[in-house]
């Protein structure tokens, strides 16, 4: 009995000291057959040279405006200025309007972001949850604005704001832009997704239709309204059509009328690449740090908010 035990404890230390060095030695990584690493090395290949197609004008755009009016035209597509030089951003800056126009893009796509956050999610809710008569033709109304290409509403635009006096007035570049009709669809379907039983919830403790929207539905719905955040600040921010119907004045020029002028040569003579491409790149930055900081917020607020 003895032996029996000492034979069996002898064993359990064997496999013991067995395991102990298979856990001491480094995981070998599993090798990926020949045929899938080829694959992967050609795929990353095609998206790598796609990825090239896509930012290589970028970056030229980027290099032309630290180039002279000769260095690119002699070399439009060198990535290395030769001379560098800031004179492209020294004349938008000190001898034309850019900060003007800048100014009146930033005032009017605030506003506009602002007001198509709120004003998109009421009209989402009331389409989402709200009963009432004609609700149907209401939501088939807004699915027909989006299938009508914008170009032929700018005629009937401009006759509807002469009418009201807002002419070449901040109100007549603001008000119009304030509710879209893809803003509100979005909205409406990410109310939709939302459970009733929530709002149950929080009529049983006595909140009335608009608390129950501002302060239980609403911070549920986060992923949208950040969606309508990006899109909105991005399509106003790159409205052009609107601004030309609906003014007239220098002093309100934006941003887009005023490099439109700049890509038509009403600065000067000349092909002036520095200054044009200088001028755009200065308009893709405010969208691009707006994406990049409201990406990362994007995440499901409605889980966990049922009470069971």
């Amino acid at each position: 009995m003895t032996a029996a035990v000492t034979g069996l404890q002898a064993d359990v230390l064997i496999e013991q000291e067995q395991t102990g060095g298979d856990r001491g030695r480094p995981a070998r990584r599993r090798r990926l057959p020949r045929k899938t690493l080829m694959w992967q090395i050609v795929l990353y290949v095609v998206l790598a040279a796609l990825a090239a197609v896509y930012i290589y004008p970028f970056l030229v755009q980027v290099a032309t405006s630290f180039k002279t009016n000769d260095g690119a035209a002699v070399d439009p597509v060198s990535l290395i200025p030769s001379p560098f030089t800031w004179a492209a951003y020294e004349q938008l800056f000190l001898r034309s309007d850019f900060p003007t126009w800048f100014a009146n893009s930033a005032i009017v796509t605030v506003l506009v972001t602002i007001g198509r956050v709120f004003f998109n999610s009421l009209a989402g809710y009331a389409l989402a949850r709200l009963r009432f008569r004609g609700r149907g033709i209401v939501f088939a109304a807004l699915v027909a604005v989006m299938a009508v290409p914008t170009v032929v509403l700018l005629i009937p635009k401009f006759l509807v704001i002469n009418q009201l006096g807002m002419y070449d007035s901040y109100a007549g570049m603001v008000l119009p832009l304030l509710v879209d009709a893809a803003g509100v669809f979005i909205m409406k379907n990410f109310f939709e997704s939302i459970p009733a039983s929530v709002e149950e919830q929080a009529r049983i403790d006595g909140a009335g239709t608009f608390r129950i929207f501002w302060s239980v539905v609403l911070p549920m719905a986060r992923p949208a309204l950040i969606t309508i955040v990006i899109l909105s600040f991005q399509g106003s921010w790159n409205e052009l059509s609107h601004f030309v119907i609906s003014t007239q004045s220098p002093e309100l020029t934006t941003l887009t009328k005023g490099v439109a002028s700049l890509a038509s040569g009403q600065l000067s003579q000349g092909s002036q690449y520095p200054i044009k491409l200088a001028a755009a790149a200065i308009m893709t930055i405010p969208v691009a740090v707006v994406f990049f900081i409201f990406q990362r917020r994007i995440m499901n607020a409605s889980e966990g908010a049922v009470k069971e």
